[in-house]
């Protein structure tokens, strides 16, 4: 599930924050890869994890900064809605049965939905 508040007008990837999909998830990787196939896409954000420092450790092994990995959704949300560099878009990768008691009620709160 992809949900956005832009577009990729002017020739500038959309830039993803990814929910879920850290550490041994099969998923996650493969939608980073797809992602990243006709290069229109830049992971910038993560809270890959339910459990906030398995989130965190998953988000520095993909290279993300420190102040982009996440310990939780919530966080990640809130912290990229105040950015001149946010996310544009997310990608929840969590398993089926968590997507909408989660991410897309907080995301339309926080200009994401």
């Amino acid at each position: 599930m992809v949900e956005g508040r832009s577009d990729a007008s002017g020739g500038t990837r959309i830039r993803i924050g990814m929910v879920g999909g850290g550490q041994g998830a099969f998923i996650g990787a493969v939608h980073r890869i797809a992602s990243r196939i006709d290069d229109d896409y830049e992971l910038v954000a993560g809270a890959l994890s339910s459990d906030p420092d398995r989130a965190i450790a998953s988000g520095l092994e993909l290279g993300l900064p420190r102040e982009r990995a996440y310990g939780s959704y919530a966080e990640m949300l809130e912290g990229e809605a105040i950015r001149d560099d946010g996310m544009e878009a997310v990608v929840i990768v969590t398993p089926n049965h968590m997507h909408a008691p989660t991410v897309p009620q907080r995301a339309g709160r926080t200009g994401f939905g």
